[in-house]
């Protein structure tokens, strides 16, 4: 009798396995399906206010990586068109490859307020003439800051490309922010104090796990891997970019654009 109990029993137990590994497919299904479909051009529109009473409102992108997807780009151009930011800050890796130069400026040249901009290591590796992404920008009254600063309506922008030794001091009146590739530039500054430091290079990790974080960082991140960080310096907020470099996935790390108003 027990022996036909048991008998008995394996077609449950096959059952119980069989369910148990088309769940296991189904979920592996679902995260390929968000990480390599949906994630990465499912935008996310972050607003961080400040100051209880913000006189400047500006959007920050970062990371577009820029291969050719025109359709994206487009829609990027268009949701900060509807935020309605005074200025667009872009810290950096604005292509991969000098010929997608043309193309991505002029998409670019669509936005309808000043766009300040700073070169990514990305953007130096191209070789794209820095000149020709100065002379797209300053059309509408922005600017491609490589160790240098700008002062628009009392707002200074400072563009460090971390590289330089070269160093200019925020000024004493208005509003001073700083944008560079990258995070760390707050250990580089430490004498000096912004409103605002902007930058990006880390893409949030690209792939983050719950209670884990970032599976992967570049150099140059340090502890500021995304989101708001409160510096000795000024407050820092480092975004996920828009892009992606070497896999086109995102997981839990959404490309974003940010809405800074302080």
């Amino acid at each position: 009798m027990q022996q036909t109990g048991q008998i008995a029993d394996r077609p449950k137990r096959s059952r119980r396995r069989r369910r148990l590994w088309g769940l296991l497919a189904a979920i592996v299904l679902v995260v390929l399906v968000d990480a390599w479909i949906v994630e990465p051009r499912w935008i996310r529109i972050r607003h961080v206010p400040l100051a209880a009473e913000p006189t400047m409102r500006l959007v920050h992108i970062s990371d577009l990586h820029y291969k050719g997807d025109q359709r994206y780009l487009q829609r990027i151009v268009r949701l900060i068109n509807r935020l309605e930011p005074q200025y667009v800050c872009f810290t950096g890796d604005l292509i991969e490859d000098a010929d997608n130069l043309d193309a991505v400026l002029g998409v670019l040249g669509r936005i309808q307020c000043p766009v300040f901009g700073v070169p990514g290591n990305h953007d130096w590796h191209s070789r794209a003439p820095a000149s020709r992404i100065d002379e797209a920008l300053r059309r509408d009254g922005g600017r491609w800051l490589r160790d240098e600063a700008i002062t628009v309506n009392g707002a200074t922008f400072y563009g460090a490309t971390g590289h330089s030794r070269r160093r200019t001091l925020p000024a004493d009146t208005g509003k001073n922010v700083l944008l560079c590739h990258y995070p760390d530039i707050v250990h580089a500054v430490a004498d000096q104090r912004y409103d605002l430091i902007l930058a990006g290079h880390s893409h949030g990790g690209q792939v983050r796990l719950p209670w884990v974080g970032a599976l992967y960082l570049p150099n140059r991140v340090g502890p500021y891997d995304r989101g708001l960080h409160q510096t000795p310096v000024g407050p820092l907020y480092v975004n996920c970019g828009l892009g992606t470099f070497r896999l086109p996935v995102r997981f839990f790390c959404r490309p974003e654009i940010t809405v800074i108003s302080f």
